[in-house]
């Protein structure tokens, strides 16, 4: 998503350090620790071109909109982390039937979270032996996981409701305004 330095909106003659600081009332951007505030201020700079705020209203909204926006991208990163972060415990389950003790089906599956060339190769020839892929490690390891899953999904869901409504209240606003200067426009022309 990152094109660089970003100097102006798109859509629009306003530099990012102008932008800024008309925004600032706003607080500052909702990021959590490692997250990218360039990126972060690309979203904005682009939601505020294409939706334009006209006035104190739309610009909070688009700032929500933003921040819902950001949520979104925000849980869908954490659920593909969260997935690859686990994957060597739905590992561990699959080959449960395919090496014995359990002390070996742990310590294969923790080498092989650790990238060890040599367990990767046996983990990928075991698998294969009894017809499986990494379709089943990330099968199962979502089944190990699926209420955190769920309720990340749920967010991501709850996010996307809230930005929806968002971009309702902007038109409906937008629609109001329309209608206000079109009936100031008749009543201007009677009198």
């Amino acid at each position: 998503m990152s094109t660089g330095n970003i100097k102006t909106t798109e859509n629009t003659s306003t530099s990012l350090p102008e932008r800024i600081k008309r925004l600032a009332w706003l607080g500052p951007p909702p990021l959590f620790k490692g997250e990218d505030g360039a990126l972060y201020e690309e979203l904005s700079a682009r939601t505020d071109g294409a939706v334009r705020p006209a006035d104190i209203f739309e610009e909070i909204w688009a700032r929500d909109f933003i921040n819902n926006e950001w949520d979104v991208l925000r849980y869908r990163r954490q659920l593909a982390s969260l997935m690859t972060a686990t994957a060597y415990e739905g590992l561990q389950k699959i080959l449960e039937p395919l090496v014995e003790p359990y002390r070996d089906q742990a310590d294969l599956a923790r080498a092989w979270a650790a990238r060890d060339k040599a367990a990767i190769k046996r983990v990928d020839e075991l698998l294969a032996s009894a017809g499986l892929t990494m379709d089943a490690v990330m099968a199962q390891t979502l089944c190990t996981y699926l209420d955190e899953f769920e309720r990340i999904a749920r967010m991501i869901a709850s996010a996307e409701a809230r930005r929806g409504a968002i971009l309702y209240e902007v038109e409906l606003h937008r629609a109001r305004r329309r209608l206000r200067r079109a009936t100031l426009e008749i009543e201007g022309h009677r009198g």
